[in-house]
């Protein structure tokens, strides 16, 4: 390595304050040098043994990761570690220079190393593109110049880019120029004129090469376009052209043609023809054609008119250069008087049922020429089912030849054309449009001898399934065509209940809906009529296939499912792996894929000890039976078909693993009887919630529409501005003073099964409630708990008992109209009773009779209640009609249980003696005629 590499080495020691030593070491080397290649002997060039290198732990430190050189303590020497460019180390930066510290311990001590790199040529010049393209115009001047791109060489130095070649050089010549940069600017100058008529395009290539050794170079592909001048003149092929022209040639016939040829290309060679004459009828006769150079008629010639023409013609380009030539035309005398053809009579509609030889056409001929030119023989076209007769001297007639057929040609352009013997011959022609009536002669044919569809099962009614369709070849209503569904049966069944056939378009719908399990296809017939008179048929078969759809689950066959007893495969404990244990075979109705059955293993007591059979249901062992498992193993295998939506039916399977029958029958004997209790118990827990719940939430709605109902009418009542004046019957009234009811009112009870939760309250015997007058008595009425009715007691004897003394009412606490207060004779008895209520009055004594319920259950402050002390014989007959007066608002006195209140009622009712019946019954006041609101009030109370 020291053959390839210079060495410089300076070293320079300090002795430094600190105890350590510094050095530094300068080494050069050129770049890309292989791994493990000889940097310099770094323990000779700073004067260190190897075994210092060692002992100090002698390593390399660099302030980045990237390490280019290793040391090699051993040897004391250092060595490339990874290979070194230099230009990717330092671009264009000069010198290249690698720097580190070699550090040693024990003591401390460093030394600073640099390597510089030095360049070698390992780079060719680049250019930045490949090719560069350039469109030069061939009129560009000489001189002109072009921009090249320069190339990039990464080396430096001497092998960085010295020169540029371009090659050829016919046409351009290359020029560098010196940048500010330091670059060289390549250009490229135009030293000859360039022809596109010579060379079209132009390819040069630029080569950059550096000073290296070797030497290395890059080239450029230089691609020229030369783009074109106007600088070439039309130029014609012949300076004068002849051409020869018949007398009476059609408009349009070509004389000749002229060209010319410009060597410019593009725009510049575009050449437009003209016609230069001027004072003669040359431009009336003929025409060229500005772009191809044709000449041709516009006129009719007539040899007897002129004989020859000289026509100039121009040829220019775009650039407004031109050459000029000329066509000298020659005229043909010929037999210029055509035969004239007139039509003298004519149908322009024929039937296709006419006879042969019937008369179409008349026609007569004439021809103004003489002699041999004046002779004309007439002809139609071929192949058509008319000929032309000769009926007497230029006189002809169109005839029929044979029978016609619409349906093969309705219409005939027939031609007659008549030529003269002259020469040339001269002709003339006409031609006659015929056409041909209809005649229903075809009947309608379909578009295939039968037809066949598929539809789907479980199709909505009314689904369209496909569509007949037949072709009259006749026209208009002959061609009309009418689909009618034939009568015939299916299974003894009509046709027309399975499909319907549209009469004018042929769609055939389907009537019912199908199902494949009954019916899997049926013909029928379609009978397609036309319009014609007679009208024509033809009848078609259709064939209805029926599609299957998965609307059918699988079933199973085995084991068979009972309700009342448990069928069990028996396994034995000695069974080995694989063992069959049963096999469930189930099928489905459907086919196809619909019925393709695949088994699965849902549940199962043991899965780890059984397996079911994709494919064929087959229930087997998967591993060997022990003794832990238990007798009785429950299967619940699922079985689904292939179909989409897929359908599935499960059947359970018992497997008893026992090797004896007792075993097995008293663990399923105890097993079934387990499962019917649990499963009955399950069913009326499950019914008794439900009938719970129901029960809870009618009550409950119940109880908020009455709540709401009650607190409604006592917002009436209370907001009502009206009196409350109850309204009593004439004849209530105590009489004798004796507390008893002299006059019987006769009620109807009538009890439903759930009259024990009825309002309706009588009290027991021994009850203590008593009646409390008191107006200043707030207290609430308590039930009692030992509170019966006697309607709960059927055999009670309804027998007549006195009322007790409590039932007496003093004038003075006896309710009256609102705002009533009695007088002296009012607290003795004596007073004659308030007047009659009015209607209003009685209006409110109803509405408060309707709450009697809620009196009874619940009175509150500013409400008057009744109770009774009654034994247990009293009867209904005994008590007046209350119905009217049992509830007044507005009153402070209320019913109470308290002993004291009721032994003070007792006492004060004892003191106030009833005036004689004689007062009572004159004090009796007098009827109040009754309202119609009063009368329907009462009524609805009756009724209730």
């Amino acid at each position: 390595f020291q053959t390839t590499m210079e060495r410089q080495v300076t070293l320079l020691i300090f002795l430094l304050s600190f105890g350590f030593v510094l050095g530094q070491v300068s080494y050069t080397i050129p770049e890309e040098m292989s791994k493990g290649s000889l940097v310099g002997n770094i323990a000779h060039d700073l004067g260190l043994q190897i075994s210092r290198l060692k002992s100090g732990k002698a390593r390399i430190f660099t302030r980045d990761s990237e390490e280019f050189v290793e040391l090699n303590r051993e040897r004391g020497v250092l060595l490339v570690k990874e290979r070194i460019d230099r230009e990717a180390l330092c671009k264009q930066t000069t010198p290249c220079a690698l720097h580190f510290q070699i550090i040693l311990e024990n003591p401390m001590e460093f030394y600073t190393v640099t390597i510089q790199v030095t360049d070698i040529n390992d780079n060719p010049p680049i250019f930045g593109k490949r090719e560069m393209k350039f469109k030069i115009s061939e009129s560009a001047v000489i001189g002109a110049t072009f921009v090249l791109e320069r190339a990039v060489d990464l080396d430096v130095g001497v092998n960085n880019l010295k020169s540029y070649n371009l090659k050829p050089t016919d046409n351009f010549a290359l020029k560098l120029h010196n940048s500010a940069d330091g670059n060289k600017n390549v250009e490229m100058v135009l030293q000859k004129p360039l022809d596109r008529e010579k060379q079209e395009q132009i390819n040069l290539v630029l080569t950059a090469v550096d000073g290296g050794e070797p030497q290395m170079s890059g080239t450029m592909q230089i691609v020229i376009t030369v783009l074109d001048v106007n600088d070439n003149a039309p130029v014609f092929t012949q300076k004068t052209y002849k051409a020869t022209v018949t007398e009476n040639s059609p408009k349009g016939t070509v004389v000749a043609t002229v060209t010319a040829s410009d060597a410019d290309e593009g725009s510049n060679s575009k050449i437009t023809y003209s016609i230069t004459n001027t004072f003669d009828n040359v431009r009336k006769m003929f025409k060229i054609s500005e772009e191809t150079g044709q000449i041709s008629l516009i006129d009719d010639i007539d040899f007897e008119i002129a004989r020859r023409f000289q026509i100039n013609v121009l040829a220019s380009d775009n650039g407004g250069l031109t050459d000029s030539s000329k066509l000298i035309v020659e005229i043909m005398d010929v037999n210029d008087n055509k035969p004239e053809i007139r039509i003298m009579s004519k149908s322009n509609v024929i039937s296709e049922n006419a006879k042969p030889d019937t008369v179409v056409t008349m026609i007569n001929i004439e021809d103004l020429d003489s002699a041999e030119n004046g002779l004309v023989k007439c002809f139609i076209n071929e192949n058509i089912p008319f000929i032309l007769k000769s009926s007497s001297n230029n006189f002809y007639s169109l005839v029929t030849d044979s029978e016609l057929d619409r349906e093969r040609a309705s219409e005939y352009n027939i031609t007659v054309s008549c030529s003269d013997e002259g020469v040339p011959s001269l002709s003339s022609s006409v031609t006659l449009t015929l056409q041909i009536s209809d005649v229903n002669d075809n009947a309608p044919v379909f578009e295939r001898s039968s037809y066949e569809a598929y539809i789907v099962e479980n199709n909505t009614p009314g689904l369209s399934i496909f569509t007949v369709k037949a072709t009259d070849a006749d026209w208009n209503q002959n061609a009309r065509v009418s689909y009618i569904l034939e009568d015939s049966s299916v299974n003894g069944v009509p046709v027309s209940s399975y499909v319907s056939v549209s009469a004018d378009s042929g769609v055939i719908h389907a009537v019912r809906s199908f199902d494949y399990e009954q019916i899997k296809d049926f013909r029928f017939h379609v009978k397609a009529q036309d319009g014609g008179s007679p009208p024509l048929s033809s009848n078609v078969t259709v064939k209805i296939l029926i599609q299957d759809q998965n609307d059918n689950p699988p079933q199973v066959l085995y084991p068979v499912q009972t309700g009342g007893s448990v069928v069990a495969e028996m396994v034995p404990r000695s069974a080995e792996v694989g063992y069959l244990v049963t096999k469930v075979v189930a099928v489905d109705v459907d086919s196809g894929q619909n019925a393709w059955l695949s088994y699965k293993l849902q549940k199962a007591t043991d899965r780890a000890l059984f397996e079911v059979g994709l494919q064929n249901g087959e229930i087997r062992t998967i591993r060997q039976v022990t003794d832990k498992d238990a007798v009785k193993q429950r299967l619940t295998v699922i079985v689904e078909d292939n179909g989409q939506p897929s359908r599935s039916a499960t059947v359970i399977v018992n497997v008893a693993v026992a090797d004896s029958f007792p075993e097995v029958l008293s663990e399923f004997t105890d097993s079934t009887h387990d499962k019917e209790y649990n499963d009955n118990l399950t069913f009326y827990l499950v019914l008794a919630l439900a009938v719970v719940s129901f029960l809870f939430i009618t009550c409950l709605v119940v109880i908020i529409s009455v709540k709401i109902y009650r607190w409604r009418q006592s917002r009436i009542l209370y907001h009502s501005s009206l009196p409350v004046i109850p309204y009593y019957p004439p004849r209530y009234s105590d009489t004798l003073g004796t507390g008893t009811l002299q006059h019987v009112y006769n009620y109807e009870v009538c009890r439903t099964t759930d009259s024990r939760k009825s309002d309706c309250k009588f009290g027991r015997a021994a009850s203590q409630n008593v009646l409390v007058m008191d107006p200043s008595s707030t207290g609430t009425m308590q039930r009692m708990q030992g509170e019966k009715s006697i309607l709960d007691e059927p055999d009670s004897p309804l027998e007549q008992k006195p009322p007790n003394n409590d039932w007496r009412f003093t004038q003075g606490q006896r309710p009256g109209p609102s705002g009533a207060t009695g007088g002296p004779e009012v607290a003795m008895g004596t007073g004659p009773w308030p007047q009659p209520p009015t209607e209003a009055e009685q209006l409110q004594a109803l509405m408060a009779a309707a709450n009697v319920s809620e009196a009874t259950a619940t009175l509150g402050p500013g409400t008057m209640g009744l109770s009774t002390r009654y034994s247990p014989q009293f009867t209904l007959q005994h008590v007046p009609d209350y119905r009217q007066n049992v509830y007044i608002p507005g009153s402070t006195a209320t019913l109470t249980s308290n002993p004291q209140q009721q032994q003070a009622t007792a006492q004060q009712a004892t003191q106030q003696a009833l005036p004689p019946p004689q007062a009572a019954a004159q004090a009796e006041p007098p009827k109040a005629a009754q309202t119609p609101a009063s009368k329907k009030k009462s009524t609805k109370k009756e009724k209730k």
